[in-house]
């Protein structure tokens, strides 16, 4: 009881206050009728605060998110599963769902009879990318007078991930081919990677005469050779994550063009049998960039894509380049370029079978800011100069359009077309 007395509302507290002032009145002026209403006022919050204090409340929650990956204006549907194994007065539940700004207005429930549970359900949308937290769930617990209000909140929360906004791409010919000919299928690439190897761990059924001992030995545990290697289609998706490579704010940011166009090159690669990894300005992180599934399964990249954020690095970090050259695909989305970058490209593209590049126009986002490059050169100049095939990309322009500029490119004096 102590615990609702604490959390009168405005509307309590003025009850009690005015049942105190009318009793002080009745007993000087010697009204007995006012007597009775002062008592009335001055008990009610007193009374009301002892029902909702005697309630005994364990509520358990379940948070269901489905689906848990969405496209931008895609709607996720949220289920909440409260139970109840306490005892409950006859009060009012109040119950709010704190959700991000971007997902919409707080859903909000009156629950009037909780008993043993309800199932509560509500939509959410976003229209921008990124990850958003789902909860707590906040529970308020209010009389049909309105004097108390007593809160709980609930510490779990669901995330919901929103992808970045993707546009088909038509098929253009990646094979590497100087000439420019050759089919559009993709295929091995020459050199090979750590994962080209001819052992590998023992698995639960493998033939016991397969197993390789001198591996074995060195290891410490069983290791089999592998009857054939499968030979499949590589591509590295490069990113230009410096933030003073990009112009605007918010969803109409050069930045978010660039992560979208990045999002739909990946999928189209995916889709045509490669096995994509994703590379950002800042290098490649292993545990959350590299896609270490096959080139049908697109869901981690995805992911990543979603909550790809700007660096403040100011060049290429090209540590993730392995020692083979002439190593698969590479397709790079970049942002505004002031020359510094040639040779860290010149080297990207040097153990590259094959090097894309769509460079975005970053002039056309807005004027540049404090730390951004001001005099950007031509992208296309640059990047013909180290061997790269490159279209550009201005504010407004197709993607579509962009990307099959790659693929009649092959004709041109660029130097160094693939």
């Amino acid at each position: 009881m102590r615990e609702a007395l604490r959390h009168l509302t405005i509307r309590g507290r003025a009850f009690a206050a005015a049942g105190a002032t009318a009793l002080v009145c009745a007993i000087v002026l010697g009204q007995p009728g006012l007597t009775r209403v002062a008592v009335l006022l001055l008990v009610l919050p007193f009374l009301v605060a002892f029902v909702v204090g005697r309630g005994r409340y364990r509520l358990e929650l379940s948070r269901t998110v489905s689906p848990r990956v969405v496209a931008p204006g895609q709607p996720a549907r949220v289920h909440l599963s409260v139970a109840n194994d306490g005892q409950v007065p006859g009060t009012t539940l109040l119950l709010e769902e704190r959700v991000p700004f971007a997902l919409g207005a707080r859903p909000r429930f009156t629950v009037r009879n909780l008993g043993q549970g309800c199932q509560l359900e509500y939509h959410v949308r976003a229209d921008q990318r990124g990850r958003f937290d789902i909860g707590p769930l906040t529970v308020r617990v209010c009389d049909p007078f309105g004097l108390v209000h007593m809160g709980r909140a609930f510490s779990s929360t669901a995330a919901l991930t929103v992808t970045p906004r993707t546009v088909a791409l038509d098929p253009i010919s990646l094979t590497g081919m100087r000439n420019g000919t050759g089919d559009s299928r993709p295929r091995a690439f020459a050199g090979g990677s750590a994962e080209d190897v001819t052992v590998r761990e023992y698995r639960r059924g493998d033939d016991l005469r397969r197993v390789h001992w001198r591996s074995s030995a060195r290891v410490g545990e069983l290791m089999v050779r592998r009857e054939e290697q499968p030979w499949q289609a590589r591509a590295t998706l490069l990113l230009d994550t410096r933030e003073r490579a990009h112009r605007g704010t918010g969803p109409a940011s050069s930045f978010e063009a660039a992560v979208s166009a990045a999002a739909s090159v990946a999928l189209h690669l995916a889709e045509r049998g490669f096995s994509v990894r994703l590379v950002t300005a800042s290098g490649e992180d292993p545990t959350t960039w590299q896609q270490r599934h096959d080139g049908s399964d697109s869901a981690a990249m995805m992911e990543a894509l979603a909550i790809v954020a700007t660096t403040r690095t100011a060049g290429f970090d090209v540590g993730w380049l392995g020692t083979a050259t002439g190593d698969g695909l590479t397709v790079a989305i970049l942002g505004a370029m002031d020359g510094s970058e040639a040779a860290s490209l010149r080297r990207i593209r040097h153990h590259a079978g094959a090097a894309f590049a769509i460079a975005l126009e970053v002039p056309g986002w807005g004027p540049a800011g404090s730390g951004q490059i001001h005099s950007p050169v031509s992208p296309t100049a640059v990047l013909g100069e180290q061997g790269w095939r490159a279209a550009t990309l201005a504010c407004g322009d197709r993607l579509e359009q962009a990307w099959s500029q790659l693929g009649s490119r092959a004709g041109t004096t660029m130097a160094g077309l693939t």
